[in-house]
């Protein structure tokens, strides 16, 4: 059954084996980064365009790109692609190749150009009654030395490679999500289940803990409840996660619970596409980064090392976020959407 369409400018990432409940093979895992990858690549220059480091001491280098950007300078540096001749096999990673030109995230107008076609939205979804099974245990007990880093490995980089999107992941969690496909789930910006739904990560059952996908589930639910799955491999259902996931109710059986699960992501995706995408990623980067201010010391973008304030990180956090204001408040499309408010008439984003 095919998925429902989604609106302009939103696109779907699936797995594609319902017949072995969507599990993370090798096959799998490679299909799903190359996925990413193609929304995140730009059709202007060729390159891989994922948001920075989620470092505080970037901010400096996305002040000084804003700084380039408004007032012209020739000092800029030159967009870059991927090394010429570096294909994307087991080692590579589009991550290890950012740029330090980060004026196409900063500028609204740089952002339309770079991105050009690209969708704002990605949509992650399979069929059948389960989102995903994680690892493929049968082909995982097949593989090579070398074959198993790699699995584990593209696993980690398909997770990387969500998180630092700047195109938006709504997660389409349609049944049940195991293991690593628990942490795949939690690992996009907004996962949205069926109240029925059930999580679990099963590897004390089998003697494979499931250490991998429990730093997903732990950052999204908090350790004491990401331990207890851990160590009893007991189900948790969406309705229990209704703080953490969109939970949608009704629906008297499976057609009738994934159509409703289809309208709240429609929903959803609509409202998404409807905002500044070049505002919405750089508020993506900003969030992630100040959640993991502690008010510890850290390194600046000059090398210096930046004094923290100690206690819980919040002093840090809002001085640093203030920063982040400032630079939201210069992009094209936060000027536009304030003269929108007070005209009283819809915006129209120049970074969209």
């Amino acid at each position: 059954m095919p998925f429902p369409v989604l609106p302009r400018r939103a696109a779907y990432i699936t797995l594609n084996a319902p017949q072995r409940r969507n599990a993370l093979s090798l096959a799998e895992l490679r299909s799903l980064r190359d996925q990413i990858i193609k929304y995140n690549t730009s059709p202007t220059t060729g390159r891989p365009l994922f948001l920075p480091p989620f470092k505080p001491s970037v901010l400096g280098q996305l002040e000084l790109a804003q700084a380039k950007s408004i007032h012209g300078s020739s000092a800029a540096a030159s967009p870059s692609s991927a090394p010429t001749g570096t294909s994307r096999s087991q080692y590579y990673s589009p991550l290890d190749n950012t740029t330090e030109d980060y004026t196409w995230l900063v500028s609204a107008r740089a952002f339309a150009r770079e991105r050009e076609g690209l969708p704002s939205v990605l949509v992650l979804a399979s069929q059948g009654p389960v989102f995903c099974s994680g690892h493929d245990l049968r082909e995982l007990r097949s593989l090579s030395d070398d074959e198993v880093r790699e699995t584990f490995q593209i696993c980690a980089e398909v997770m990387k490679l969500i998180r630092r999107s700047p195109a938006l992941v709504v997660g389409r969690i349609s049944g049940l999500a195991i293991a690593a496909g628990c942490q795949l789930a939690l690992t996009t910006d907004l996962p949205i289940a069926h109240e029925a739904v059930k999580f679990r990560l099963p590897g004390a059952t089998l003697g494979l803990p499931c250490s991998s996908p429990a730093t997903a589930v732990s950052r999204r639910l908090g350790n004491s409840r990401a331990f207890r799955m851990l160590a009893t491999a007991e189900d948790i259902t969406a309705d229990e996660l209704q703080d953490v996931v969109r939970v949608v109710r009704g629906g008297d059986g499976p057609e009738e619970q994934t159509a409703v699960l289809d309208q709240e992501v429609a929903r959803t995706v609509e409202r998404l596409t409807n905002m500044s995408a070049q505002q919405s990623a750089m508020g993506k980067w900003a969030f992630w980064t100040q959640v993991g201010l502690t008010g510890r010391d850290y390194v600046g973008a000059d090398g210096a090392v930046v004094e923290g304030n100690g206690g819980d990180g919040y002093q840090d956090a809002v001085e640093w976020a203030g920063r982040v204001m400032a630079l939201h408040a210069k992009s094209e499309d936060a000027k536009e959407g304030m003269d929108a408010f007070l005209e009283k008439r819809q915006a129209v984003w120049h970074g969209s």
